[in-house]
């Protein structure tokens, strides 16, 4: 195998993983509100909303250390041990209590941070300059297929269902714990990348990858990967950026969580709402896997890089804020559990609120890919601290965002998002307009 096709190869399996891990966990973050609701009848007190604010909470301080931990132990390992407590977490539902449910939020904040640092420094020590814009797209859709085929069960599954039984809990949770194992063992099959450098060449990549078995020297590249994380935390570049991934965050909680408890809250839905919260899952995921494969596979035809996506996910989501105002009851986000007979602007409408998913779903992959390339392209040297700040700031974001979810009624949810959303968009032109004119007269820049 060539080792283009070596590349090639890992970044599918990266993305294949993924899939498996995440069709669990996201489908697991859509219904578990749901699910919550029809707990606290019992001895179990929690929160959907809450847990995940306290998992992007410890997300967002963890990615301070997480750059060393994927220089100690490698991106592979710390994508496998990451991905077990992703299970851990899934299968706390089978039997919940609340502070198991709690544990648990602590320790997939922790792996989550690691995981997604080592994904962005596996990511970028497969891709170059010419192909990091496709291998950001296929990850993208790859990972995005999960919102698929999870929801598509619990469309199935949960079809007429006004009440989830423990029957139906536990059926459900046992097969997403089973999937996301699946995909934790098949980073066992990505490739390690041999070093192509001179001897007394820097390579970053091989300082994450090294075999190395010197403590000492472990230790030292762990304290320099958290050295390289501060200083580029104050760069220009990574404090604009970082308003598009804040805006990235929030709705990310949004059509992640809050949406999915909207729909399933509208009782004019009929016997429909909960199976409904599958079905809305189903859109975001194939408004994901379009977008990921457009804006990806698509990317080396676009001779006016990145802005025009960015603009085009702007507008997308502002329809759908503007659709689901007027669409759904102010109060959905914090219904009781027998739901809301409220109306907005609309009586409301199965369809609308489908549709919305889609346009959320393509609006975020038009952000997230073109934040996953232009980080793969502009910090192919310290990839896993770029991705690392990347991550720290969408999560303190997501977890600010589920804690107001608590409380805040829709509208004031989707004014947030409208504003943050366009000064976001406002400074990622700014660093692509900077990146072009520094980079243009040496890389093949047009072609990303």
């Amino acid at each position: 195998m060539s080792p283009d096709s070596k590349k090639l190869f890992n970044v599918l399996i990266l993305g294949i993983s993924f899939m498996f891990i995440f069709t669990a966990f996201q489908t697991c973050g859509n219904i578990a509100q749901t699910v919550i609701t029809n707990l606290n009848s019992t001895d179990f007190h929690g929160s959907g909303y809450t847990s995940m604010s306290i998992i992007y909470g410890v997300f967002s301080a963890s990615n301070l250390i997480s750059p060393s931990v994927v220089a100690l132990v490698g991106p592979q390992l710390s994508m496998f041990i990451s991905g077990i407590f992703y299970s851990l977490y899934i299968a706390v539902f089978i039997q919940p209590s609340t502070w198991s449910f709690y544990t648990a939020s602590v320790f997939i904040g922790i792996a989550a941070a690691v995981l997604w640092t080592a994904q962005g420094n596996c990511l970028t020590i497969n891709s170059d300059e010419n192909t990091i814009g496709r291998n950001s797209g296929v990850f993208w859709a790859l990972l995005q297929s999960s919102l698929f085929f999870g929801n598509l069960y619990i469309y199935f599954a949960w079809q007429g269902k006004t009440y989830i039984s423990e029957s139906d809990r536990r059926t459900v949770f046992i097969a997403l714990t089973v999937i996301s194992l699946v995909g934790t063992v098949l980073f066992f099959l990505i490739r390690k990348q041999e070093d192509t450098k001179a001897p007394g060449e820097e390579d970053s990549t091989n300082e994450i990858l090294g075999d190395s078995s010197s403590a000492q020297n472990k230790l030292m590249r762990a304290v320099d990967a958290f050295k390289r994380s501060i200083k580029l935390s104050f760069t220009k570049e990574i404090l604009l950026l970082s308003v598009t991934t804040a805006y990235t965050g929030l709705e990310l909680t949004f059509f992640s969580g809050v949406y999915g408890t909207c729909i399933g809250a509208v009782n004019r839905f009929g016997s429909e709402e909960k199976s409904l919260i599958g079905l809305s899952g189903i859109f975001i995921g194939v408004g994901e896997i379009l977008g990921g494969g457009i804006f990806g596979l698509l990317s080396k035809k676009s001779r006016f890089g990145r802005n025009p996506i960015v603009m085009l996910g702007i507008i997308v989501h502002f329809i759908a804020f503007y659709l689901i105002f007027v669409n759904m009851p102010s109060n959905a986000p914090v219904a009781p559990m027998e739901g809301t007979d409220d109306v907005a602007y609309m009586i409301p409408s199965k369809e609308v609120a489908i549709f919305c998913s889609f346009l959320l779903g393509l609006g975020d992959s038009c952000f997230n890919t073109q934040l996953l390339s232009i980080l793969g392209f502009l910090y192919s040297e310290d990839s896993a601290p770029a991705f690392a700040i990347f991550k720290f700031v969408q999560s303190i974001c997501a977890a600010v965002a589920y804690f107001y979810s608590n409380y805040f009624l829709l509208q004031w949810q989707l004014l947030i998002m409208v504003v943050v959303g366009f000064f976001g968009t406002i400074t990622f032109f700014a660093v692509e307009w900077k990146a072009a004119a520094l980079l243009a007269r040496g890389s093949d820049y047009s072609s990303i």
